[in-house]
């Protein structure tokens, strides 16, 4: 666990003072970042982790975990009413799994959970950047089905996971994957500590502007994407003859704190954002102690086997 705050902390706070002093840095910063470095960050940890049918196995189970707990929170809607905004029930359930997530796993866990934990952040980053346009704009009327289904795939196209995904699968059929993969895998970390840093950059910043917005109580949101997103994907682990690693690693990867791309999303639809921002910035300093704790707490499932 000190492994973890090791890695992120510093990262966090020479972001969080960047993005706090100068936020006119991020943009230049993020945007290489998202359109370049994260896929071929991607394309670094798929090719360590392994490309097999376990990977997207672990990619559907956080695509049909997320589902789930969308329509949990549907559900729960009318009677809550910090959960009736899409982008909060988004807030909710999906996570920061590439630049938090994985972090967390290569810290706390054995290498043989990476895999685990680069599918889900494919099945979740998949999800978030082809169907999260959708959901906030469910609502919507102006939009013909026909249209959607051009966003859909639009967003699919454009999302990092996707051209990962693809210069991964390129660069396996290939007869030079192995040293690729080698040369990779340093690039790909050192593309984690940057987006750790342009995280805290977008902390530092959302800080600073002290968003303004209609009072909402976060409570509801904190303990879905914190406490009981997390106790899903686990009942939903148990289900499956996983070894013990595999679920520690789903379950880790579901406690990671609120996504930015789901802000960056309700940006681009130009829907009131401040809500999203407070939750990511609450989720984040909240969940570098709330993942620790799910480690202690799943710490008896690492000798144990699927069957």
């Amino acid at each position: 666990m000190l492994n973890l705050l090791w890695e992120m902390v510093p990262c966090l706070i020479v972001g969080a003072l960047i993005g706090r002093w100068r936020s006119q840095w991020i943009a230049p910063v993020a945007f290489p970042l998202v359109r370049f470095g994260v896929p071929v960050s991607l394309m670094g940890l798929l090719l360590h982790g392994g490309l097999n049918g376990s990977l997207f196995g672990m990619a559907l189970i956080a695509v049909a975990a997320i589902a789930l707990m969308l329509i949990i929170l549907r559900w729960l809607s009318p009677g809550i009413a910090a959960l009736r905004q899409p982008d909060l029930q988004l807030g909710s359930c999906i996570g920061n799994t590439a630049y938090f997530g994985i972090p967390a796993s290569l810290a706390l866990l054995p290498a043989e959970a990476l895999p685990v934990s680069i599918g889900y952040d494919l099945g979740a980053t998949l999800l978030i950047w082809g169907l999260g346009p959708l959901w906030l704009t469910r609502d919507s009327p102006a939009e013909t089905t026909r249209e959607r289904w051009r966003s859909l795939l639009r967003h699919l196209s454009d999302s990092p996971a996707t051209r990962g995904l693809l210069g991964a699968l390129i660069v396996k059929a290939s007869p030079w994957h192995e040293p690729i993969r080698e040369a990779l895998w340093v690039p790909s970390r050192a593309v984690i500590i940057l987006a750790l840093v342009v995280v805290g950059m977008r902390l530092g910043d959302i800080a600073a502007r002290k968003m303004k917005g209609p009072a909402v109580d976060l409570s509801a949101p904190l303990i879905c994407k914190l406490v009981l997103f997390p106790a899903l994907m686990l009942i939903i682990s148990l289900a499956f003859p996983l070894p013990g690693y595999a679920r520690q690693a789903l379950v880790l990867q579901a406690a990671a704190p609120t996504a930015i791309s789901v802000l960056l999303i309700a940006e681009s639809e130009q829907l009131n954002a401040a809500r999203t921002a407070q939750l990511i910035l609450i989720s984040t300093l909240t969940a570098l102690l709330s993942v620790p704790i799910w480690s202690l707490l799943l710490s008896p499932l690492s000798g144990t086997h699927g069957t």
